[in-house]
């Protein structure tokens, strides 16, 4: 085949591949839609109290952003939001806005992009690893964070670098950390329930030639996948969504926050995910309050996979969001809230007090 036969073959393949490691949302039943709380909101234009550069330790600059509490009193916890592949932190539009205007407690965020993404340094293929991640998770809350307590919140790939942070520095979730939220992720065996192994394997062909391609010709494997943006946002709104009505507004939102991921970048990253396997790691998370929070219609990390995570950590709170899919923090936004705001309150009250075990179906 000619490389013009190819160029066709890499722009479906991109777009089944985007469409199927980046999961978009719906709307709740009988609820206003996410985008439409507010007529006015344009989705992820909040203003950060104060932007920076945090250097990695291979060089890396990762873009970073606080935000205080919006009456400007004293916050009680430092939250850190850590978001899934191929997104970025924009992401966490609603819960940056809930968690700002929060009053008991009042919280400290930071929320950053993970290398390659958003406004951060692109990395190498080989430093594209979960592994690396939580190195780049360390080095964020030495600078951002260097003292006070932490809540960690992570969603898909962000949560699999919390874990793995847990593996690097057991003794900062021993000693700092007093609670973790894990949002639509997995800790391991992400190809026998969610997505295919094969998608996930160095050795898939499609995955080789779209690396391939993108160094051959980076520009043209981008045009071709902007030119077929109406079959990737159908092919997402099949493979991504629920039973119920879609948003269009927060469809959008997410086919932009995707549409500045190269395609190389997807690439680097796939070969990490299949090779997650983070369950003894999550002993490290013994002494934290922990919310597991899936939606039962997540084709990426299936319910089961909060489950699994569940059963390893007896006392996490178990929260199954029904309807919802990958992305349920813009799909669910009220219900993500009332539960991080809960997870903040008992937090706050330190570690230890009045612990138990919850189970819910939302």
């Amino acid at each position: 085949m000619n490389r013009a036969g190819w160029a066709g073959v890499i722009g479906a393949g991109v777009g089944i591949a985007v469409a199927g490691t980046a999961v978009a949302v719906r709307a709740a039943r009988g609820r206003p839609r996410p985008d439409e709380r507010r007529p006015d909101e344009r989705l992820g234009t909040l203003p950060p109290s104060r932007e920076f550069s945090v250097a990695t330790d291979d060089g890396l600059a990762l873009s970073v952003e606080e935000v205080d509490p919006d009456d400007g009193g004293d916050p009680a916890l430092t939250v850190v939001f850590v978001h899934g592949f191929a997104l970025s932190r924009l992401c966490w539009h609603f819960q940056r806005e809930a968690l700002a205007a929060l009053t008991a407690p009042r919280v400290r965020q930071v929320l950053f992009d993970l290398r390659s993404h958003g406004r951060s340094a692109r990395a190498t293929g080989p430093t594209s690893t979960i592994e690396q991640l939580a190195a780049d998770l360390d080095e964020v809350l030495r600078v951002a964070a260097p003292t006070g307590p932490l809540v960690l919140v992570g969603h898909s790939m962000g949560g699999m670098t919390i874990m793995a942070l847990a593996e690097r520095h057991p003794d900062l979730f021993a000693d700092r950390v007093r609670g973790v939220a894990l949002i639509g992720t997995s800790a391991g065996e992400i190809g026998k329930r969610g997505l295919p192994r094969p998608i996930l394997s160095k050795y898939n062909p499609l995955t080789r030639l779209v690396g391939e391609v993108a160094d051959w010709q980076p520009g043209l494997v981008e045009l071709i996948r902007h030119a077929g943006g109406g079959v990737t946002r159908a092919a997402v709104r099949r493979l991504g969504f629920g039973s119920g009505s879609v948003s269009p507004g927060v469809v959008t939102f997410l086919v932009q926050m995707l549409d500045v991921t190269p395609v190389r970048v997807l690439a680097d990253f796939i070969p990490t995910l299949g090779s997650h396997n983070r369950y003894a790691a999550l002993a490290g998370l013994k002494h934290c309050r922990v919310l597991v929070l899936s939606g039962d219609e997540d084709r990426m990390t299936p319910f089961s996979h909060a489950e699994r995570i569940a059963a390893e950590l007896p006392d996490a709170q178990l929260v199954r969001a029904a309807g919802a899919g990958h992305c349920v923090m813009l799909e669910r936004p009220d219900l993500v809230d009332d539960h991080l705001v809960t997870l903040l309150r008992e937090c706050a009250r330190g570690r230890g007090a009045g612990r138990r075990k919850w189970w819910r179906r939302a």
